[in-house]
C-alpha cells in the first residue's frame, strides 16, 4: 500500500499547530507522511510575545519562529518549510502559486489542508486559501492531458478558523485526536511566541470532541479537530 501524503499550508508559521496538529499527528501515527508549508513566519502580526523584548528585530523574530515551527512539526511527525513572503499583509501572487504548484507536483499529496476562503479578522488567511486553491487546480491540470507536469487530484479540506461562525465554516469532518493529543500539546508548547492560544485550542478540542461524541456515540472521544471538505468525497456505495 502506498504511503499517504498530507500537505498542510498555513499563512503563518503557527497556524498548523492550533488548527491541525492533531490531524497531522494522527496521520503520521498511521504511517503517513506529512509536510507543513507556511507562506510567512507571522513575524509582524503573530509574534506578540517576541516583540515585547527590547531591541527586537524582524530577522531575529523570523529565526525564532522558524525554530519554533520546526520543533512543533517534529512533535507531530512532520517536516517544515517556510516561503518567507512576509505577513500583515501577506502578498502572494503568481510566483508563490507557481512555487507551491511545483511543490505539489513533486510531493503529490493525497490530502491538502489550509485556511477557509473567508476570514474577516485576518486578511492573510484568505490569501493563503487562494494560493493553495489555485496551485492545487494547476497541479491537477483538470485531469486532462496537459503541456505541464501534473499530479493526481488531492482531497481538499480547510481547517477550523479562530472565529468559525464569522468565517462561514461548517464542519463536515471531525478527526478524533484523543490518542495523539499529547503530541498536539507538545506542538503548542513549542510556539512560545503565541503561548496565550494554548488554552483556547485545548478547550476547542474538547468542544469538538463533544460534537464528535454526539455524531458517533463513541464516549471515548475526548479531543477532536474539525474540518470542512471543499472537494466532495467519492465513495463506491452508501
Amino acid at each position: 500500500m502506498a504511503v499517504r501524503r498530507m500537505l498542510v499550508v498555513g499563512a503563518h508559521s503557527a497556524d498548523f499547530v492550533w488548527r491541525a496538529a492533531g490531524a497531522i499527528a494522527k496521520h503520521t501515527l498511521a504511517g503517513g507522511e506529512a509536510r507543513v508549508v507556511t507562506l510567512s513566519y507571522g513575524e509582524r502580526g503573530e509574534s506578540g510575545e517576541l516583540w515585547k523584548e527590547p531591541g527586537q528585530t524582524v530577522e531575529n523574530v523570523k529565526r525564532v519562529r522558524h525554530a519554533e515551527a520546526t520543533e512543533a512539526a517534529q512533535a507531530v511527525g512532520a517536516s517544515y518549510e517556510c516561503f518567507d513572503l512576509g505577513d500583515y499583509p501577506l502578498r502572494a501572487g503568481g510566483q508563490a502559486i507557481d512555487r507551491l504548484a511545483e511543490l505539489m507536483r513533486d510531493y503529490a499529496p493525497h490530502v491538502v489542508l489550509t485556511h477557509p476562503e473567508k476570514d474577516p479578522f485576518n486578511p492573510d488567511h484568505p490569501v493563503a486559501y487562494q494560493v493553495v486553491s489555485q496551485a492545487r487546480l494547476l497541479t491537477s491540470g483538470a485531469v486532462v492531458e496537459a503541456g505541464f507536469r501534473t499530479a493526481p487530484p488531492s482531497e481538499f479540506l480547510v481547517f477550523e478558523p479562530h472565529q468559525p461562525d464569522l468565517c462561514g465554516f461548517v464542519p463536515t469532518v471531525f478527526v478524533d485526536i484523543t490518542e495523539v493529543f499529547e503530541a498536539k500539546v507538545k506542538a503548542m508548547d513549542a510556539m512560545s511566541a503565541q503561548a496565550y492560544l494554548k488554552q483556547y485550542y485545548t478547550e476547542r478540542a474538547g468542544h469538538r470532541a463533544n460534537h464528535a461524541r454526539k455524531v458517533t456515540g463513541d464516549k471515548a472521544i475526548r479531543h477532536a479537530e474539525a474540518f470542512q471538505r471543499i472537494v466532495p468525497n467519492v465513495v463506491g456505495a452508501l
